[in-house]
């Protein structure tokens, strides 16, 4: 057990790497300080959530393998899209399978399960949490363009195209038709401050 303890500390010192690392695409795009991997994962965790809820998934399950999509990139780092054609990269489940090696079981079967359903596709909770990872890079390229990032478009472009599932679509929608902080005005207009059930 103390091996297991020591290896588990281990992970989770690593899976803090994911909060320096940032994400790759967006310094081709221009943008001088992107978003951390950890960043990306967080708000695509909430999404997935989201998502699942409106597509009768289990959010809880969506939000799970949302969080653990991207964690084989402490070790891959973010490769960028356009050098994937050159890079011969190991799969997300091998990665996993060497982060979890020596975590205690229960640990180690919840993270590799969950990564390999993310990539398997098949269930509703894939399904949405690939969508949440689309959406969420939906939102943060809609946030640096509106930031003054002129190269942006092709990132909206490919997630969108990636969409599947009904509500990642129509979400996506409302989002393109909203700017980032639309929702602070309707606050200090004082459109949403009335309590719930008045």
């Amino acid at each position: 057990m103390p091996d297991e303890l020591a290896q588990l500390t281990g992970f989770v010192y690593e899976v803090g790497l994911l909060k320096r690392y940032k994400r790759t695409g967006w310094l081709i795009a221009g943008v001088s300080d992107p978003e951390s991997i950890a960043d990306h994962s967080f708000r695509a965790a909430v999404l997935a959530s989201v998502v699942a809820v409106m597509e009768g998934a289990i959010p809880e399950r969506a939000a799970l393998l949302s969080l653990f999509h991207d964690s084989q990139e402490t070790r891959l780092t973010d490769i960028p899209y356009l050098a994937k054609a050159y890079v011969k990269r190991a799969p997300n489940e091998q990665v996993t399978a060497e982060q979890t090696r020596g975590l205690p079981l229960p640990v180690a079967e919840m993270i590799s399960g969950s990564v390999a359903e993310y990539e398997d596709k098949a269930s509703l909770e894939s399904r949405c949490a690939r969508d949440a990872d689309k959406l969420e890079c939906l939102a943060q390229a809609i946030e640096y363009r509106e930031q003054g990032n002129q190269n942006i478009q092709p990132w909206i472009d490919s997630s969108l195209a990636a969409l599947q599932t009904a509500s990642g679509k129509k979400l996506a929608d409302e989002m393109l038709r909203n700017r980032s902080l639309d929702w602070l005005d309707r606050f200090f207009n004082g459109d949403d401050t009335a309590p719930v059930g008045e």
